[in-house]
Formats: structure tokens, sequence, C-alpha cells
């Protein structure tokens, strides 16, 4: 705006000059023209520095310096007008050329206001929100392997650090989220969404619920499909919403966990393990820093966060809760082994690669 109100002072400034100009012309042509003007009325600065000029031209000098002046008066206006009126002094045909070059200036002026005009346009229809209400309904998804190991940049994915470039644990794995959501669904990110997820300490000292961080409901997958009306649909051991999908939550796609590729072909893949560091109820499960891997902000702590399971299995039936992970290290396995390795100690290890639920407050 600040760019187009100097634009279009220059444009009013510069056609006032036009004119000016135009009229000083004509006057010297009829000044000329009378024949009454001496060498006498030349100013005494320019009689004494330029005898050879002649009366006419002297006299044009005199109304173009009288221009000039009356121009300067209206510096604050804009400097610039200034500098274009003094070239006048140099005579009847600079005179012409520069009102030409200022009529020039004039229709460049306007062609540069219109440019910014149709940039502020094409800005504004680049950056304007889609509705949010426009949008088909989607507030819940299981994070991907795909989408973890992109967003983590390692094949490992995040482990117990969610991060993500953000201060805590809980605002890097929100931004996960968002990130996730915005990428399957454009115009999704503009959803408040939360990562299902408990801490002892939020970064103020405070406790956090993960049933408390997600809205009232309901919450629907990528395919509009019910997960949960409310909180009270929630705090089951499977989410009481759509029979197709309260055993196997999907994933942003809205595709099955249980039916994911695996080392034996598709539906292989033990990848059910959700941190969610809370009990049945949504609840921190732990007041040990370390079973949330300190507030999911570590790989290294030795720490067992609480996970949940996207779809049931002999080791555990809840959503929210099912087991606990062998560690906070960054770790994938996919294969169905049980607890997995002895010796593994991430997030990963008994079917899983560290993801996460998410929730969006609107539905």
């Amino acid at each position: 705006m600040k760019r187009y109100s100097c634009v279009m002072a220059r444009v009013a400034t510069l056609a006032t000059l036009a004119t000016m100009v135009t009229m000083a012309t004509s006057m010297t042509a009829c000044l000329g023209d009378g024949g009454t003007t001496s060498e006498s009325d030349t100013p005494d600065s320019l009689a004494d520095d330029g005898g050879d000029v002649a009366a006419t031209d002297t006299n044009e000098g005199d109304l173009a310096s009288v221009d000039a002046f009356e121009v300067d008066a209206d510096k604050d206006t804009h400097d610039s007008a200034v500098e274009d009126t003094r070239v006048a002094d140099t005579g009847p045909d600079s005179s012409v050329d520069d009102t030409v070059a200022d009529t020039q200036l004039v229709d460049t002026a306007v062609a540069d206001t219109t440019v910014v005009d149709t940039a502020v346009e094409d800005t504004a229809d680049t950056v304007a929100d889609i509705p949010v209400e426009s949008l088909p309904k989607f507030s819940f998804f299981v994070t991907s392997y795909e989408a973890m190991i992109r967003l983590s940049g390692s094949n490992n994915g995040f482990g117990g650090d969610l991060r993500f470039g953000e201060e805590t644990g809980l605002a890097g794995a929100d931004k996960i989220c968002t990130t996730i959501a915005e990428d399957e669904m454009p115009g999704a990110g503009q959803k408040i969404w939360h990562a299902y997820l408990s801490v002892k300490d939020d970064g103020t000292g405070a406790s956090v619920n993960a049933i408390d961080r997600i809205g009232t409901g309901p919450w629907y997958d990528r395919n509009a499909r019910l997960v949960a009306q409310d909180k009270t649909g929630l705090t089951t051991t499977r989410p009481n919403g759509d029979a197709a999908i309260k055993n196997d939550l999907p994933n942003e796609r809205g595709e099955s966990q249980k039916n994911q590729p695996g080392s034996n072909g598709q539906g292989t893949a033990d990848n059910h393990d959700i941190l969610t560091g809370s009990n049945a109820q949504g609840r921190l499960d732990s007041n040990t820093a370390s079973n949330t891997c300190n507030n999911w902000t570590s790989t290294t702590v030795a720490g067992r966060p609480r996970l949940g399971h996207s779809w049931p299995a002999q080791s555990g039936q809840g959503w929210q809760t099912a087991h606990q992970a062998a560690g906070c290290a960054a770790v994938v396995n996919l294969i169905q082994n049980g607890p997995g390795s002895q010796g593994c100690s991430g997030v990963g290890c008994g079917g899983g690669y560290g993801a996460i639920y998410c929730f969006a407050e609107t539905p």
C-alpha cells in the first residue's frame, strides 16, 4: 500500500509539472513574438555568467527559474519532482524533451501501479485460506511409516525425541501432525492439531494429559468415518466409532495400518505400537519423566514409554495403553517377532516405528 501511495503521488506531481512546463513554453513564445523584452530585464546573475545568451533565451530561462522555484516550494511533496523541473533551465528544446520524458514517466508509473495491484491480488489468491468448513471431515489419523521417515530425515524415525525443531516435545509432535495433515489434504493444516501424548512437564512445569489436548469431538478419519463422537467414546478399550476402523485405526491416507506391506508381503507389517505415555483414561501414565522419554525430547534416556495399539494383538488390546516400549531410541521393527530382540532398546522394538495419534479440534 505504501508503494501504491508513493506511485500515485508521483503520477499527480508529474502531470502537474508537464502542464507547467507547457505553459512556460507558450509564454516564452508569446514574449519572443512581442519583442518587448530587452537585455536590461536580464537578471544580473544570468547576465554576468552568460553574456552571449539571447534575450529570448534569457527570458525563457527566467520563466523556467520561476517555474522551478515554485515547484521547489513544494519540495516536501516529492524531492525528485524538483530535480525534474530544474532541467528546464537549459533552454526551450530541453523543456520540450523534458515534457515528453515526464509524460512517458507518467505512463510508466501508471503501468507500474497496475502491476502492483495485480501482484497484490495474485498474492492474496495464493495465501488465501481455504475455508475449513468447506473441507471434508478429517480430524484423526495414525502417522504413517512413510511420513515419519520423511519428516525425521532418518530411516529409524524420530524415536522418543519429537521436538521437530520446536522447543518442547509436545509442540514438535503437534507440528508433525499439522504438517502431515496439510500434506495429505491441503487446507487441513489450518485446523488445530494435537498429538495424543501425555507429559510430566510441558515446558512450564505442568503435567499434561493427552485426553485434555484434543477438543471435544467428534473425530473422523481421512475417509470421513467416525472414530469417536466424544471423549467418552475414547475411554474404552477400542474407540467407540465406525466398526470398520475401530479395530484398525487408519493412517493419514485413510488406509488400514494392519494391511501395510511388510517383509512377507502386503498385510504382514507389525506396526501397531503407538506412543501415548497415557493410561486407559488418556491420562499421564507415569510421573517418571524418563517414561515419556523426558517429555518426548530424548532418544538416549533409559525410559520405557507407554504404548497403545492401533490394532489389537495378543500383547495388548487397548488403543491408548497396551504395554511399555523397550526404550526411547529411534528404532524401526516391522517384523512379527513378539517383543523384538532382547537387546533392542527403542520405541519400535515390539512392532512399530514410533508412530503417534493425531487429533484435530475441528471435525
